[in-house]
Parts: C-alpha cells; sequence; structure tokens
C-alpha cells in the first residue's frame, strides 16, 4: 500500500469514526439514549373500549406526529384490572422531547376534537395517568429499530 492510500485509508476510517460518534454509534455497541415512558390508564366502569378505540383510530398517529415513538401496548389479564386498564409505553429522543413532545399533543387541536368527541358519552378516565419515565440499562437487549 502507497503512502498515499494509507493516507485515504486513514483519512476514511477517521471519517468514519466521527460519523458513527455523531449518531450515537459507539466501537462495537449502539448508544440508546431514547427515554421510555411507562403509561398506565385506568377508566371509569365500562369505558376501556372507548379508549382502546380512541387509541387505535387516533391516539398512535397523533403520538407519532409529535415526536412519540409508540413501542408496545397491554390490557392486563388479571380479573380486577382488565376491564379497566391500558398500560402502555412509547418513547421520546431525551426527557427534554418528552416534555415538548407532550406539550405539542396537549395543544394539537385535532386532539382535542378527538378526545371531546370520545367523551360525548361520559368522561373515560378515572383518574390522571400514572407514568413513569425509563432509560434502557446496559445489558437490556436492544430493538432493531
Amino acid at each position: 500500500m502507497t503512502r498515499r492510500h494509507l493516507a485515504f485509508a486513514l483519512a476514511a476510517l477517521t471519517a468514519s469514526v466521527s460519523t458513527a460518534f455523531a449518531l450515537g454509534v459507539q466501537v462495537g455497541q449502539q448508544r440508546d439514549s431514547r427515554v421510555y415512558e411507562l403509561r398506565t390508564y385506568t377508566t371509569n366502569p365500562g369505558r376501556l373500549p372507548a379508549l382502546k378505540k380512541r387509541f387505535a383510530d387516533h391516539t398512535l398517529k397523533l403520538f407519532e406526529r409529535h415526536g412519540m415513538r409508540n413501542e408496545m401496548y397491554w390490557t392486563p389479564t388479571d380479573s380486577t384490572l382488565r376491564d379497566n386498564t391500558l398500560i402502555y409505553v412509547i418513547s421520546h429522543d431525551s426527557r427534554e422531547a418528552a416534555d415538548r413532545n407532550w406539550k405539542a399533543f396537549s395543544a394539537d387541536t385535532m386532539w382535542q376534537r378527538v378526545r371531546t368527541a370520545s367523551e360525548v358519552d361520559g368522561a373515560i378516565l378515572a383518574k390522571p395517568p400514572a407514568r413513569v419515565f425509563m432509560q434502557l440499562t446496559e445489558f437490556s437487549p436492544k430493538s432493531p429499530r
């Protein structure tokens, strides 16, 4: 390999490593700086179907529009929770992004119309959602996203 080829290869390697670090990739592993938000909704009696319909028809799309990534959604199998509980995880680029995302989502006139329309038969939630912000551990299996 000539000196010129060696210099070119070194420059290319340096550029690749710099780009990888700028994109959040470390040599040998990918760094995940996303913040995950676990939310638990408790509905008034008989209102879980309305909440699930609102999420399926509108909320997931609105979340994505406001920078929130839909990760997973569950309903419990426990007899005491299965008829009134929705649990889900969404993620954000950072904790600061989460605050911005929720602020923008709350102000979205489409969301306000959807919420109002879904509650014509009464309030859906029995209490405000419980929420916990989380970060992946270094030993957590990473999503291929």
